[in-house]
Order: C-alpha cells, then structure tokens, then sequence
C-alpha cells in the first residue's frame, strides 16, 4: 500500500513537471521574437527536452519557427507630408517659373533671418503662388502677402513716385519685409512656428487674444496647409535597412533533468 502510494505520487510529478515542460515549451514558441523551429521529445522517464533543431532521430517537430527573413507584420504607414498636401494648389505652386526666379532672394533672407527657406519658401506658396503683384481683398501685397502697415513698420515708406503698396510689390523688398516680419513672430511666440505662421495670418494680437492658433477655418487651414508643404518640401531621409540577426542554436532542457 506504502509503495503504491508513493508510485502515485511520483507519477503525479512526473506529469507536473511535464506539463511545466510543455507549457514552457509552448510559451515560447508563442512569443513573437522566437524565430527558430523547436524540436522536442519525452524520454522513458517522463522527462521532456527541447531543442532548436532536430538532434537525433528520437526529436519530432514542436513548433515551426519563423525564418529570420520573413517579412515582419507592421501597420499601415502614415500618409506622407507629400500624400497630404499633393492635391492642394500650394503643392503645384512650388514647381512654377518664379520659384527658380527667385530662389536666391529667398534663400538669402530666409538665412539672414536664421529661417529654413523651405518654410519660406513655403509660406509664399501658400500666400501668393509665387505671384509679385499679388494683392488680396484685405490689401496684403506681394510675393509674402505682406500689409502696407507691416511694410511700413519695418521701413518701407512711400514717396511721390511709389506708394508703400507699390514698393512692396518688388520682390527684393517684400521678402526682405516677409522674411523679417515671420523671423520675429516666431521669436514673439517663443519659437512656436504654428503659432508664427497663425499671426503671420491673422495677427498677432488675434492670436494673443486666443491664446492659442484662432478658431477660425481660414487661419486653421493655413496653418496646417503651411506646415504640410514645409515637411513636404524637405529632402528624403537616407534609408537603412537592417541586417537579418545571426541564428543561434540553443537547447532546452527542463530544469532539474539529465543532460
């Protein structure tokens, strides 16, 4: 009766410790970072072992383990600055004949101002389409859309000749005036740029009276249609591609057996 009872008992550690076996066995083969096949067999003892290949005969295939070079699930990218912005006016604007006209005066006082000139460029897509005579309904001139009281602020005066509206109309003066005015909305708003390019559209104190960019769908609109174009306009990222990881072959063993 003794040595039955104790038979019992060891078998039913024996099937504990097989099924803590198993159930290691199986946790691993779930995991999503095991990529290696696992091979597995019980000997006479009831004690299992787990390999990462077939070692003899006696191992029968436990799980099939996914090949380093399978390609890796992932979500659906984001749409691209690029995606976003392609169907809007501005997108097609930064490719006309003025743009290479005048590249140079932007790019020159985008950088006298410590601004990128892509957003620069940028801003005068979206304002202007690059046009020099432009003028809006609300009177802003010019390559920037600059108003004449703005121009006046920062030394555009007119004279018998040319009034400030037509001076502004040269593009050497209204980005010089743009590049300055945007250069110090963005030090205003402590370096925010959303917040620059909201004044720069609907003014300052609009802004300061929102705290924030103004609820209104224009100046919402530009803002985000000036931003997209400026993530757009920069030049793609080098690529790297990883290499597949060294396949490591380990045994398992479960604790406590004969190796």
């Amino acid at each position: 009766m003794i040595a039955s009872t104790f038979s019992v008992r060891r078998h039913r550690r024996s099937l504990a410790r097989l099924a803590r076996a198993w159930s290691l066995a199986a946790l691993l083969a779930a995991s999503p970072s095991v990529r290696a096949d696992l091979w597995a067999y019980v000997d006479e003892q009831g004690k299992a072992h787990f390999a990462t290949e077939q070692v003899d005969a006696r191992y029968a295939l436990f799980f099939k383990g996914r090949s380093s070079l399978d390609p890796v699930p992932v979500p659906p990218p984001e749409p691209s600055p690029v995606d976003a912005v392609r169907d809007h006016p501005a997108w097609k604007r930064v490719d006309g004949p003025n743009v290479a006209r005048y590249a140079a005066l932007v790019a020159r006082n985008a950088r006298a101002n410590g601004l990128d000139p892509l957003l620069v460029k940028a801003v005068i897509a979206v304002e202007s389409g690059y046009e020099p005579s432009a003028v809006s309904g609300k009177g802003a001139v010019g390559l920037m859309q600059v108003m004449p009281d703005t121009g006046a602020r920062y030394g555009v005066a007119g004279d018998a000749k040319r009034s400030v509206t037509d001076k502004l109309k040269e593009p050497a003066i209204n980005v010089r005036v743009g590049a300055r005015y945007l250069k110090d909305l963005i030090a205003r708003f402590a370096g925010d740029v959303r917040l620059a390019l909201a004044a720069y559209n609907a003014g300052e104190g609009t802004v300061d009276r929102y705290g924030g960019i103004p609820p209104f769908p224009e100046t919402q609109e530009y803002v985000r249609i000036v931003g997209l174009l400026h993530a757009a306009l920069q030049p793609p990222a080098p690529r790297t591609v990883a290499a597949p990881s060294a396949t490591r072959r380990v045994t398992i063993v479960k604790p406590g057996a004969a190796r």
